[in-house]
């Protein structure tokens, strides 16, 4: 072979070199891009439980992430704020929902809990709307709780009996209602339901009932929601601290979380939940508070 073929066959094999190594990296670059934004596919199962109050907000979410992550299975259940931190602190559910505080209830191990504050709800009384008012002031409104009141007609309503319903001792939104709301007077006897979905179904329906129910239920005009001392239910009044029942939405782990639990609480916060979700659900994102709370109901400006 003469020196020319020679030269020209390892100018060959150099170029086919280079061009392997240049597609090599290409493929390489298009893997590693994959992997940065996301790795392996996400698989795996999750089931939440707790507070009413918060369950369309994390069912909604939850039918979003799964639409984006086809491999993962997440099960909202209600039951009420008491049932989600005694679940998840036993471990028999990832995470636990609630309106109140760990520290704030009984028999629950609150420092083997994490906290993730995803949202702030506001409450107020529900009436139907046949009752005939709109704003209560907030000792009438214990007067009507407790039962000194027992008909609208002693508040400039309709002549009709004052029917009560309530949520079990459990529900954080019993627990907050009471505390902000009744000043933490202990409501008389009455319909006790276990969802606000149902509280909302009997106070429709039923001919001078009140409840109480977080704003994110009342999206139609099936319940009144009522002012308190003329300051109206609003998300600003919330916000400002004006509007006096509101609550934190905690999700809690035991620990703190992994996997799909972390994926889905990172998403709880992300901007398509926090900016879009949350509000077309009824809740507010804890960044636009102007006002908050610690544990023991203390309120203070930011």
């Amino acid at each position: 072979m003469t020196k020319l073929k020679k030269l020209s066959l390892l100018i060959a094999i150099m170029t086919l070199m280079v061009f392997a190594a240049a597609c090599g990296g290409a493929s390489k670059d298009k893997n590693e891009g994959t992997e940065n934004k996301g790795g392996k596919e996400l698989s795996g199962s999750l089931v939440v439980s707790g507070s009413s109050a918060m369950q369309p907000l994390v069912a909604a979410a939850a039918e979003e992430f799964m639409a984006d992550n086809p491999n993962v299975d997440i099960q909202v259940n209600a039951g009420g704020s008491g049932t989600g931190l005694s679940q998840v602190a036993e471990g028999s559910v990832q995470i636990g929902n609630s309106d109140v505080f760990a520290e704030e209830k009984e028999g629950i191990a609150a420092d083997q809990l994490v906290d993730h504050k995803v949202a702030v709800v506001g409450i107020t009384a529900a009436v139907n709307p046949k009752v005939g008012i709109k704003d209560i002031s907030k000792d009438d409104l214990i007067k009507v709780f407790t039962g000194k009141i027992t008909n609208w007609k002693e508040l400039g309503g309709k002549d009709q009996k004052i029917v009560l319903v309530n949520r079990p001792d459990a529900s954080g939104t019993r627990a907050v209602f009471n505390k902000f709301g009744l000043d933490g007077a202990t409501p008389a006897e009455g319909i006790t339901e276990d969802s606000s979905n149902t509280v909302k179904k009997i106070v429709n329906e039923t001919e001078g009932a009140v409840g109480y129910l977080a704003f994110s239920y009342f999206t139609d005009d099936k319940v009144t929601p009522l002012s308190i001392e003329g300051v109206e239910p609003t998300d600003e009044n919330v916000q400002t601290g004006k509007f006096p029942i509101w609550a934190y939405e905690h999700s809690y782990t035991k620990g703190e979380p992994s996997g799909v639990a972390k994926a889905f609480l990172d998403y709880l916060m992300s901007n398509d939940v926090q900016n879009t979700l949350l509000k077309e659900q009824g809740y507010l994102p804890v960044t636009k508070m102007k006002v908050e709370r610690d544990a023991k109901g203390n309120q203070t400006s930011k």
